[in-house]
């Protein structure tokens, strides 16, 4: 026997659909700079992203090149973690390197 469908039942499906939803992702960036040398970008890309070598150049080329370059995209804790890593990498080598996140 079928039960008519009520108000409850219609808003639990939706309760659902959206806790069923993918967790919004977050794009972590490089800003180009004067001062922070190539080299140090390879390093961070290939420690904190770990990106292989030639993966890690290609960004940090972008990054010269056009200013701006993507690292990896994660879930929001994970990218503000990352960018928190390299913000701190950075300081303690003397490099004014800047990370930021963006929601993609």
């Amino acid at each position: 026997m079928n039960t008519p469908n009520t108000g409850r039942e219609s808003d639990t499906l939706l309760d659902d659909r959206l806790r069923m939803q993918p967790p919004k992702r977050y794009g972590v960036f490089l800003l180009n700079d004067d001062y922070t040398t190539m080299e140090f970008v390879v390093e961070v890309l290939t420690e904190i992203f770990m990106l292989g070598q030639e993966q890690a150049v290609a960004v940090m080329l972008l990054v010269h090149h056009e200013g701006k370059g993507l690292c990896g995209t994660y879930t929001r804790d994970i990218a503000l973690t990352k960018q928190q890593q390299v913000m701190q990498r950075a300081q303690a080598e003397g490099h004014p390197l800047q990370c930021t996140v963006e929601e993609v």
